[in-house]
């Protein structure tokens, strides 16, 4: 470390950040934010991105105390003015690959650099969820986390799916973000990490035909009702239409009727903490949807 620094932290960027005392007032992205409350740290603010409205999102917020917590709005609204006035001595962003801060213009990112001390970390389809998980903790830690990471927890939830899934022929998932009472965008599981991970544990998750759209696939209701799923994982984020706001569409109904509807969130806390209880919900609608099939045979 430079004798001149007091803290210094090598982003996925590979940027060395410094700074000249150990950061205390941390703005993150709010999904950031919420793996640092994870692991015991509270941020002093948090931004949001291009799809978020006037007010944070509380699927992305995680466990955050957003009402106490100052926004500086989201995407091309993000205050920068406001941001610099709260003399933060860290931001914390996330990428989706090539450094780039995610939910923060270009033009804006460069000129928040030049201020306050950022650490980027990828959150990409290209790296594993638990390289992800890793880099968040090495931050906290070098943030001086009070707390060890949920490991036991993370451990046991993924033992628990592993058994659930190790008969073949179990159920079918599928996970997908409602655009509206027309169209669905159906997730793509090898761009999502935490996809990813349940295909690794046994989960047999429905993956779209080939067609345009990088991590979604762009279908009409009654497309995605023809795949049959008997698992939907339903984006529970701001953006994303409620199941309340798809009752006029029959081919919805039909996977309502047929499907168990679990929340996925797909920017969800990167910890061990989140992902530990997200495994945990996808195992309990693995295992409450074989019950269920036991009892209809019989």
């Amino acid at each position: 470390m430079n004798p001149s620094t007091d803290w210094e932290f090598t982003d996925d960027r590979g940027h060395l950040t410094t700074a000249g005392h150990h950061p205390i007032r941390v703005v993150a992205y709010i999904q950031a934010g919420a793996t640092l409350w994870d692991h015991g740290l509270r941020p002093m603010g948090v931004f949001g991105s291009h799809h978020d409205g006037d007010t944070p999102d509380p699927a992305k917020g995680g466990d955050l105390p957003l009402a106490d917590l100052r926004s500086f709005g989201a995407g091309s609204a993000l205050d920068l003015d406001a941001l610099f006035a709260a003399e933060p001595d860290l931001v914390v962003a996330v990428s989706y690959g090539g450094g780039q801060m995610y939910g923060i213009d270009p033009g804006a990112a460069a000129y928040l650099e030049e201020r306050v001390p950022v650490v980027v970390l990828d959150v990409g389809k290209d790296r594993p969820l638990d390289v992800i998980r890793d880099r968040f903790t090495a931050l906290a830690r070098s943030l001086r986390t009070p707390f060890e990471p949920a490991m036991a927890d993370l451990a046991r939830a993924e033992a628990r799916l592993r058994a659930l899934t190790a008969p073949p022929g179990g159920p079918r998932v599928l996970a997908l973000s409602a655009a509206g009472a027309e169209t669905a965008y159906l997730a793509r599981p090898l761009t999502w990490p935490d996809l990813k991970v349940l295909a690794g544990l046994g989960v047999e998750l429905i993956d779209p035909d080939e067609g345009s759209g990088g991590n979604w696939r762009t279908v009409g209701w009654a497309e995605a009702a023809a795949l049959e799923p008997d698992i939907v994982l339903a984006d529970v984020r701001a953006n994303a239409a409620t199941p309340e706001e798809l009752r006029d569409s029959e081919p919805w109904r039909a996977i309502e009727a047929r499907a168990r509807l679990v929340p996925w969130n797909p920017e969800a806390p990167s910890s061990h903490r989140a992902h530990a209880a997200f495994l945990h919900t996808v195992a309990d609608a693995v295992e409450n949807t074989a019950e269920n099939t036991v009892a209809d045979a019989g």
